[in-house]
């Protein structure tokens, strides 16, 4: 379910997603399919992960990194769950594709 919040969504990210809900920024990312399938990655990561666990990993990554990059952008870009989406969000075809635990590969 697609929900639209400019206060929820974290200033300088257009979306976040938090199961079963893909929070965008403004209703024009409603179009940007590009995201959606990010977002969409992220829900199938929230899914196989069973929701808690997934923030719970991508917090303490988040965590870890920062302390390795001291950058927080650097830090959010290689989180394993973000950069597998990043990494495939313009393959449309990749959720139909991916395997189970793809995000493994991103470690």
């Amino acid at each position: 379910m697609i929900l639209i919040s400019k206060y929820l969504v974290p200033r300088g990210y257009l979306g976040m997603t938090i199961y079963p809900f893909m929070f965008l920024k403004t209703e024009a990312l409603k179009d940007n399919i590009v995201l959606l399938n990010h977002e969409k990655i992220h829900l199938r990561q929230q899914i196989e992960l069973l929701v808690i666990p997934f923030f719970i990993i991508y917090i303490t990554e988040f965590l870890f990194r920062l302390l390795q990059y001291r950058n927080w952008h650097l830090a959010y870009r290689n989180i394993s769950f973000e950069r597998e989406a990043y990494t495939n969000e313009k393959d449309l075809d990749y959720l139909r594709l991916r395997s189970f635990w793809a995000f493994k590969s991103y470690f």
